[in-house]
């Protein structure tokens, strides 16, 4: 085999193997921030729970105000016409 061909050999192993490195890193970081999303998700989808069950308390203790200074009196819809 002469020297040329040598070089071209060991330049072609050498270009696959970064290319192939390459292509595994990036679906790594891909994957990694893909996840990083989902996390993303997560805590803003704890957060709107949250902030749903604090708007809920302040509505029942708002409830509870006007039902205290007000008399509620139950209705009796029959729609009997």
């Amino acid at each position: 085999m002469s020297r040329t061909a040598k070089a071209t050999l060991v330049a072609s192993f050498a270009v696959s193997s970064l290319i192939i490195w390459g292509v595994h890193y990036q679906q790594n970081k891909e994957r990694s921030d893909m996840f990083q999303g989902v996390l993303r998700d997560d805590v803003r989808r704890k957060e709107k729970m949250r902030q749903r069950e604090e708007a809920f308390i302040a509505s029942s203790r708002k409830r509870e105000m006007y039902e205290r200074v007000q008399s509620v009196v139950p209705s009796n819809n029959t729609d009997e016409t």
